[in-house]
C-alpha cells in the first residue's frame, strides 16, 4: 500500500512538472511573437526609445504586477503586457543597427540565430541530463546584480569598454540562467509557469541584445 503511494505521487509529480513545462514553453512562445510583432510596430511607426529611466520604471513595475497576478487569468495577460512593452523598447534598437550599418539586417539575423542556438542548446541539454543546477543560484543574484550595475555605470559615464565586457557579462549570466530556470521547473523547484515564462523570455531578451551589442562593435559596418 505504502509502495504504491509513493508511485502515485511520484506520477503525479511528474505529470504537474510536464504540464508546467508544457504551459511554459507553450506561453514562451505566444509572448515571443508577440514581442516581435510590437517590436515590428514600433519599427514601422518609427518610435523613439523610451529612455533607460522610463524603461526600468515600466519594467519592474510589469514585473511587480505580473508577479502579484501570477496565479490567476490575469496574470497571462500582464505577461503580454510585459513583453510588448519590452518589444517596443526592442524595435528602436534593430532599427538603429538596421539604418546605421550596411550590414545591419545580417547583424540582427545572427544575434536572432545564436540566441536561438545558445537558448535551445542548453534547454535541450537540461531536459536530456536532467542535471540539477540549483547550485548557481547565489552566483546568478551576486552576478546579475553587479552586471547590473556595471551596465549603470557605463551608461553614465559612456564607456564603451564597460559596456562591451557588460554584455559579454550579461550573455554569460542569462545562458547560465536558462540552466537554473529549466533546471528549477523539472526538478519541480518552478512551478508556476507565468513566472518561469517571464525568467526565460527575460534572458532570452538580454542574450539577443548583448550579442547585437558585441556584433555590432566587432562587425557592423557603417
Amino acid at each position: 500500500m505504502k509502495l504504491h503511494t509513493v508511485a502515485s505521487h511520484s506520477e503525479a509529480s511528474i505529470l504537474s512538472t510536464n504540464k508546467v513545462l508544457k504551459n511554459t514553453y507553450m506561453l514562451l512562445a505566444a509572448t515571443l511573437l508577440f514581442s516581435a510583432a510590437t517590436a515590428g510596430l514600433s519599427m514601422h511607426l518609427n518610435l523613439p526609445h523610451p529612455g533607460f529611466i522610463v524603461t526600468m520604471v515600466v519594467y519592474f513595475g510589469l514585473l511587480f504586477l505580473t508577479s502579484k497576478l501570477s496565479n490567476s487569468s490575469w496574470g497571462i495577460l500582464s505577461v503580454f503586457a510585459l513583453t510588448g512593452f519590452m518589444g517596443l523598447t526592442l524595435g528602436p534598437i534593430i532599427g538603429a543597427y538596421v539604418n546605421n550599418f550596411s550590414n545591419g539586417h545580417e547583424l540582427v539575423m545572427t544575434a536572432l540565430g545564436g540566441t536561438g542556438v545558445i537558448f535551445l542548446g542548453l534547454s535541450g541539454y537540461v531536459l536530456t541530463t536532467k542535471k540539477d543546477f540549483s547550485f548557481l543560484a547565489g552566483f546568478l543574484m551576486v552576478g546579475i546584480l553587479v552586471a547590473f550595475l556595471a551596465g549603470i555605470g557605463a551608461f553614465v559615464f559612456n564607456l564603451p569598454s564597460l559596456s562591451l565586457a557588460v554584455s559579454a557579462m550579461f550573455i554569460l549570466l542569462m545562458s547560465a540562467y536558462i540552466l537554473y530556470e529549466t533546471s528549477s521547473i523539472i526538478h519541480g523547484g518552478e512551478t508556476n509557469y507565468i513566472m518561469a515564462t517571464v525568467s526565460l523570455y527575460i534572458a532570452i531578451y538580454n542574450i539577443f541584445t548583448s550579442l547585437l551589442h558585441i556584433l555590432g562593435m566587432f562587425g557592423g559596418e557603417d
